[in-house]
């Protein structure tokens, strides 16, 4: 089978000499990625923050706080973003600033184009957000030695940072 082809291989690994941590670490992403798929602390911010709010109104808001940093934000570019169609990320972000989450104004660059931009209130929901998330993780190591928190965020940071390379690299031809 090719999965037990790919173990042996993976067990050859010198990083995993028994060949069982490499795939121990898949079976956890995977277990997250299911879990993550579920949207649990965006549902919780929602309901705990903001109701009536829908999952794709915080991708959009997520979106326009990630990319506000690099300058101003079009609703083009929040589609690109999310990968989702120009027309969608209108209709989400006019129903943001109906909410006065974001707020839609003149370009300084260019006049004739309209930039979105997080509202105080979307500054706030940002922050519910956050320490909702952060509620969660705190929950989840609540019973950890603090030295067993202090590695696993520094091996988590080291193994999403070398996630993000090797998907940078290589995502640079694939389509969508």
């Amino acid at each position: 089978m090719m999965n037990d082809a790919m173990t042996k291989n993976l067990s050859k690994n010198p990083a995993d000499p028994d060949g069982e941590n490499v795939p121990r670490i898949g079976r956890s992403m995977a277990r997250m990625r299911l879990m993550t798929g579920r949207r649990l602390i965006g549902r919780l911010a929602i309901q705990s923050a903001a109701p009536g709010l829908e999952l794709s109104h915080l991708d959009v808001l997520d979106a326009v706080r990630r990319a506000q940093p690099a300058g101003e934000v079009t609703v083009g570019m929040i589609a690109e973003m999310l990968r989702i169609d120009p027309s969608r990320a209108s209709r989400v972000v006019a129903e943001m600033v109906g909410r006065n989450v974001l707020r839609r104004e003149a370009s300084q660059a260019d006049a004739r184009r309209i930039v979105v931009v997080i509202t105080p209130a979307g500054q706030d929901l940002l922050a519910a957000i956050l320490a909702q998330k952060l509620a969660v993780i705190s929950e989840i190591v609540s019973d950890w030695q603090q030295e067993d928190v202090e590695r696993f965020a520094a091996l988590f940071e080291r193994f999403i940072g070398g996630y993000e390379a090797v998907f940078l690299s290589r995502d640079k031809d694939t389509p969508g």
